[in-house]
């Protein structure tokens, strides 16, 4: 087993229902009925919706704040058209727009949105980092 993965990123929300509406809105589908948490299946991860205050007591972190911002969540995308076209459902889903999508120091193109509890995604067309057919990454080989 690989240390090195991600299986399960969990956003803390303030209102599971407003957020599973905005994810719902953008196109997520949740995995079956849990009470007091949401799943996603994604490209070999899930992502999970979960109260911020059930979720610091569940970290043993009772009362603690959860911040959101200083993480960031992206998506690739394989042309410049597909970014733009993210960025807008997001934004028409409720999303904030942070930095409209725009050519880059690093030669790619991206953008970054919020969602309504202020967890940030960036979405992104790298032409180094070429996309498979199913839209999953592998960084490619350095020599």
């Amino acid at each position: 087993m690989t240390s090195q993965r991600v299986t399960l990123i969990t956003l803390g929300v303030a209102d599971l229902a407003a957020a599973k509406a905005f994810y719902g809105r953008l196109g997520w589908r949740e995995h079956g009925a849990n009470a007091g948490v949401a799943f996603y299946q994604m490209h070999g991860a899930v992502l999970a919706l979960f109260g911020r205050d059930d979720l610091a007591k569940d970290q043993g972190r009772e009362g603690a704040r959860l911040g959101t911002g200083a993480v960031t969540l992206a998506q690739n995308f394989a042309t410049e058209a597909e970014v733009d076209a993210a960025f807008a459902a997001a934004l028409a889903a409720g999303g904030t727009a942070l930095k409209a999508p725009e050519k880059v120091f690093w030669g790619g193109y991206s953008g970054y949105w919020a969602d309504p509890d202020g967890h940030v995604w960036e979405v992104a067309m790298n032409p180094f980092w070429p996309l498979a057919e199913d839209g999953s990454l592998t960084l490619p080989r350095v020599p």
